[in-house]
């Protein structure tokens, strides 16, 4: 590419920066929409004393293949960091990241700190990264600098399974449990069951982030504009065109990055980071479902608190409850004096109709019917409740007994699960010591 000739000195005072500022977004505008290349305006890169100019100046250079030292080496001088961010974000976009040189991505990357928050470009040269626009050398160059960053693996592992997992833990996946659902809100019970349930939903997430190859995409198979629109945000705002982005910390990027959904390629990287915390979290879940079932349990059944044990319901809890039952369904001292109360009165009418008039003796026969259908109800109604009584006491044994059972059940799925878990975690194991192939570039 033919650049214009430098103008003189007093030409170079003159120059505009906002103008230098325009054609500089235009050119990364240009180059991540479609590789093209815009010619600069006459004297658009004679601004003396900012590193912007020469480092355009090394950016076209770059782009048509010829020597740029001269240009590099002024812009260092005026500021290394921002000429050696300007030049890799922008060679990322433009398909030839391949051309950045590894110093300069050291440079323009910086360290990294769980006790510091992560800049917009090193944001941005970590998705470049990781999206293959410096080849394997570029993601492994990231993957030291996050190892670096020395996440340990006692890093809140529940946020992490809350990443990699979301959502509430599902239902118990046990038929005991389903059987009896008084059961399955005994938290002792419940609790290695979702453990197992959230270590097979988390062996999955590692499965899918660690069998998924995403590679590089050639720009040749990418026509338009850049998929992630980052660096062209930093890019403007390392010109002054736009206000810089927020600052993220580095947890909260890998936490995002492992979630379902994310990119692939920034999800291999996080998950590689992670490994460690992962591996902690995997083990307590495992260990969590190898708990062995309690000795004996307090359920509710029919409302009433039975011990159950291997070897029954315990006779005094059971005994209490069916006395509870049968103190509840006792008969009313009042139901009785109301209809034993009237029974009286017949007895009232008929002295009466010797003594007064035989017209009291009609009475008494009416109140008689009347009392001896209330004693019927009377009698109907506690025959009634005496066998719902016995009854519900009936049904109190038999779903203690089948809650024993339960427990028998839930005993055998327990030595199962626990069997299944530690399968479950010689596989993340294994996945974990292999990782993704987060380096793996494929035509």
């Amino acid at each position: 590419m033919d650049l214009p000739a430098r103008a003189g000195s007093d030409v170079g005072h003159d120059g505009d920066f906002s103008e230098l500022r325009r054609y500089a977004e235009a050119l990364f505008t240009h180059l991540a929409a479609d590789g093209t290349v815009p010619q600069p305006p006459p004297n658009t890169l004679d601004v003396p004393g900012h590193w912007l100019a020469p480092a355009t100046e090394a950016l076209l250079l770059i782009l048509s293949g010829e020597d740029a030292l001269e240009p590099l080496a002024r812009a260092a001088q005026l500021g290394e960091v921002d000429t050696a961010l300007f030049l890799c974000l922008s060679l990322a976009v433009s398909g030839h990241g391949d051309r950045v040189h590894a110093s300069w991505l050291g440079t323009a990357f910086g360290d990294l700190s769980t006790e510091r928050p992560v800049t917009p470009g090193q944001r941005a040269l970590w998705t470049a990264a990781a999206r293959g626009a410096y080849g394997p050398a570029g993601k492994i160059f990231v993957l030291r600098k996050l190892d670096a960053a020395a996440v340990p693996s006692t890093a809140e592992p529940d946020r992490w399974l809350r990443a990699l997992v979301p959502g509430e833990p599902s239902p118990p996946a046990s038929p005991a449990l389903t059987t009896l659902p008084a059961l399955a809100e005994v938290p002792e019970l419940v609790q290695p069951v979702q453990a197992a349930a959230q270590l097979s939903r988390l062996l999955e997430r590692c499965t899918e982030i660690t069998s998924t190859r995403p590679s590089p995409i050639p720009r040749s198979e990418t026509p338009g504009p850049w998929p992630d629109a980052e660096p062209l945000t930093v890019l403007r705002s390392l010109i002054g065109s736009e206000e810089p982005g927020p600052l993220g910390s580095l947890t909260g990027h890998l936490l995002d990055d492992v979630q379902a959904g994310s990119d692939p390629h920034l999800s291999a990287i996080a998950f590689h980071v992670a490994a460690p915390v992962v591996r902690s979290a995997a083990e307590e879940l495992a260990q969590a479902t190898q708990v062995a079932p309690p000795a004996e349990i307090t359920v509710p059944i029919l409302g009433h608190d039975i011990t159950l044990r291997p070897e029954g319901p315990d006779a005094d809890s059971l005994a209490a409850a069916e006395a509870r039952i049968r103190a509840e369904g006792a008969p009313r001292g009042a139901g009785r004096w109301l209809a034993y109360g009237p029974a009286l009165l017949p007895i009232v009418a008929l002295v009466l109709a010797f003594t007064i008039s035989e017209l009291f003796a009609i009475a008494a026969l009416v109140l008689g019917g009347i009392v001896g259908y209330l004693l019927w109800r009377l009698n109907a109604r506690e025959q009634a409740e005496a066998r719902r009584v016995e009854a519900d006491i009936t049904r109190l044994r038999e779903e203690a007994d089948s809650a024993v059972w339960v427990l028998h059940d839930y005993a055998r799925e327990a030595a199962q699960r626990s069997e299944t878990a530690a399968e479950s975690l010689a596989a993340l194991t294994r996945l974990l010591r292999r990782g993704p192939a987060v380096a793996e570039q494929r035509p």
